[in-house]
């Protein structure tokens, strides 16, 4: 294998995942396959082990957000599997993905589940000449593996050792050819001389594992200077994205591909790729100057050659920024998916704020690199300044021309090369994209050009969610005040209260809870409910229902009276949204409640035995919906040390999971959960939430129960 293991896995579940993707990759006569797992906390994918490809041909692909309209992420989203044949339904399909695969391939991703939750994904290859079905012997196997992986996933998890992707995948070395007999093996390397054209071999990472003399002659090159070596970076002109173009298409689409090359000075060659499973076979001859004789830029010797695939990937990555919310998304999005494809070493995002640097986003750098630019003032001359100043960018090809420009600036002598790119948005400078890499480097013009306009996108992204930044913290703030500061303490109860925010969107959610203090006889009554839509309207609205609620039950009124009463004031408040709430009337002293329901989800209550069960709440109209509607409420006992579990439907919903499975789900945790403070157990409710939904709708939680040990 080409890497070790994820640090803190466990081995043995680990090398039956990687058996098992090797078995359903020959069984299915696919080229190449892989498996993504879901990076913890991270909202995103990372591939965790394939076979057929190498590490450094997949690197630009093998991270993912869950949010990208790709194929692998639509499925560990959605839960189901996808079927792709060719690139024109991958363009039709899934547009961003066929920039960054154009490569006529056939593909069929399906989750992997653990239990009800897809913590995965396998992906499998094949050339788009198979037929445009799977057979059902192919279904039915991939399905087993599927399983079998979801299975190992779920035993890896409860052993405590969960399976985790590395910082790179695990490349699974192909099977190895049958031997040959070393007469057979001089006799075809005796052919190979004969003829009068180049034969060379190629691993899966490129290197060259066998040529003749005639290819040693065409290339220019003595044998053992191109011995394990890669092509590209031994010949320098063939650093160009369009002879590495043809190379990946034979990689992935494991058909015959070619290209015509210049060997300066004038010498044209023909390359004739032919891959299998171990390689590509290439056929080298001496071709005539294509019409118009183009001549492609050269890389001078010595500095990075141009990544495989970047092209094609950093339009893609690029429009990814139009997705990108705030300028925590934007950071992340230039640092985790734009930083790799350009092969940086090192990238800070640098914004200006009254006269001097703020450090959005930074990576590569030793700290004290981080530290010379966090607030550095305008007025101090350094590349970034200067690229601020002018709007102009300005490019370093190794460290003599950055140290004669700036021999002051101590930090620009730790890199290769450098590049200053300024952050052109609305007329304006807004900072500066500073890139900084290990080796020299030309920066040829397209080059230039291709990163000045990235930082033009780059800056327009991070001025659109600055915008959003500013004003959700407006609308979050709104929010915050119209939802309780505090709960009132009623003695004999347990109480406690969370609100989060949806993860993403700057509208202001209608979701509320409340507890209000009815007498001094310990009675109470806990309040849950959700507004219809996220706007201003909505919060609106939701401050409103809390006035009347607190009005009505101060009365002393029963639950389904309050609940009527309200539902009548939406004739008053001239608005087209509908609200569910659930009213429970507490009372501590007897270990009761009584609770009515205007089309809110279930209470749960957990005993103190941890048994925990569903209310059956009679069912009532969502408030606003017909204004003579009328409400019933269920008695319910609640014993000490119970809990009373009201929650909005941002708790408990995700994609395809039905609401009676996700209570069932809820209960299980509240059933499974350790006895201890109720801000502990709400706490531990809402990371499960955000782990499974991703925060895509707002959450209000409220937990009470009759502290235990006390009364009958």
């Amino acid at each position: 294998m080409g890497a070790s293991a994820a640090p803190g896995a466990a081995p043995q579940e680990e090398a039956a995942l990687d058996r098992v993707l090797a078995e359903v990759a020959g069984i299915t006569g696919s080229h190449a396959a892989g498996v993504f797992l879901l990076v913890p906390d991270a909202q995103a994918l990372r591939l965790a082990v394939v076979t057929g490809l190498s590490a450094g041909a997949v690197r630009p692909w093998s991270r993912l957000a869950l949010a990208t309209p790709a194929p692998v992420s639509v499925v560990a989203r959605e839960g189901h599997p996808v079927w792709v044949h060719g690139h024109d339904e991958l363009a039709r399909r899934f547009p961003r993905t066929a920039f960054a695969l154009p490569y006529r391939l056939a593909m069929y991703v399906v989750p992997l589940h653990t239990g009800t939750t897809v913590s995965g994904v396998l992906q499998l290859l094949w050339p788009d000449t198979r037929p445009d079905r799977l057979s059902p012997d192919e279904r039915a196997a991939v399905t087993r593996a599927a399983d079998r992986m979801g299975g190992l996933l779920t035993q890896a998890a409860a052993r405590g050792r969960p399976l985790r992707p590395g910082a790179v995948p695990r490349v699974l070395a192909p099977d190895p050819p049958p031997p040959v007999p070393s007469g057979e093996a001089q006799a075809a390397a005796d052919l190979t001389e004969r003829l009068n054209e180049g034969v060379l071999a190629l691993d899966l990472e490129g290197r060259v594992t066998f040529l003749n003399s005639r290819a040693a002659e065409l290339l220019g090159r003595d044998k053992r200077q191109l011995m394990h070596t890669r092509l590209w970076e031994s010949l320098p002109w063939l650093i160009d994205p369009a002879y590495e173009d043809p190379y990946l298409a034979a990689l992935f689409s494991r058909l015959p591909t070619d290209f015509t090359a210049l060997r300066p000075p004038d010498d044209w060659l023909s390359f004739r790729l032919y891959p299998d499973t171990t390689g590509i076979s290439i056929r080298l001859r001496t071709a005539p100057a294509p019409a118009g004789n183009r001549l492609p830029p050269t890389t001078p010797s010595g500095t990075a050659p141009t990544r495989a695939g970047a092209l094609y990937h950093l339009l893609y990555i690029a429009s990814s920024l139009t997705e990108a919310v705030g300028v925590r998304d934007v950071a992340a999005s230039v640092t985790e998916q734009i930083m790799p494809v350009l092969g940086a070493d090192g990238l800070s995002l640098l914004t200006t704020d009254e006269g001097r640097f703020q450090d959005v986003a930074s990576r590569g750098f030793p700290r004290t690199h981080k530290d010379f630019f966090r607030g550095l003032s305008l007025t101090v001359d350094t590349a970034g300044s200067r690229t601020v100043a002018t709007g102009v960018p300005m490019f370093f090809s190794d460290a003599d021309a950055i140290r004669q420009a700036f021999p002051l600036v101590a930090p620009y002598t730790r890199m290769g090369a450098w590049a200053f790119l300024p952050l052109n948005a609305s007329g304006r400078t807004i900072g500066c994209l500073v890139l900084a890499f290990a080796l020299p480097r030309a920066f040829p013009p397209d080059e230039r050009a291709a990163l000045t306009s990235l930082a033009g996108m780059i800056a327009q992204a991070l001025e659109r969610a600055r915008l959003f930044d500013t004003k959700s913290q407006v609308a979050r703030t709104l929010q915050t005040a119209l939802l309780p500061h505090s709960l009132p303490h009623v003695p004999g109860l347990r109480v406690a209260a969370r609100y989060l925010p949806a993860a993403s969107g700057m509208d202001i959610g209608g979701d509320f809870y409340d507890l209000i203090r009815l007498d001094g006889s310990g009675a109470a009554a806990a309040v849950i409910g959700d507004v219809q839509g996220h706007s201003v309207n909505a919060a609106a609205l939701m401050g409103q229902i809390r006035t009347a609620v607190h009005t009505h039950a101060s009365t002393g009124a029963a639950p389904a009276d309050v609940l009527t009463r309200i539902n009548r004031l939406f004739s008053d408040l001239d608005t087209d949204l509908f609200t569910s709430c659930l009213y429970a009337q507490l009372d501590v002293p007897g270990h009761r409640a009584l609770l009515a329901s205007a089309g809110h989800l279930p209470a749960l209550l957990r005993h103190r035995s941890g048994r925990t069960e569903v209310l059956d709440v009679p069912p009532g109209l969502l408030l606003g919906v017909d204004v003579a509607a009328e409400y019933r409420a269920a008695e319910v006992p609640m014993p000490p040390g119970s809990v009373l579990t009201l929650f909005t439907d941002g708790l408990i919903e995700r994609p395809g999971t039905d609401l009676e499975t996700a209570l069932r789900e809820l209960a299980g945790r509240l059933s499974a959960a350790t006895d201890g403070s109720l801000d502990d157990l709400a706490d531990e409710l809402l990371r499960e939430a955000q782990r499974t939904s991703g925060g895509r709708d707002d959450i209000a939680l409220l937990l009470v129960g009759p502290v235990p040990g006390t009364g009958g």
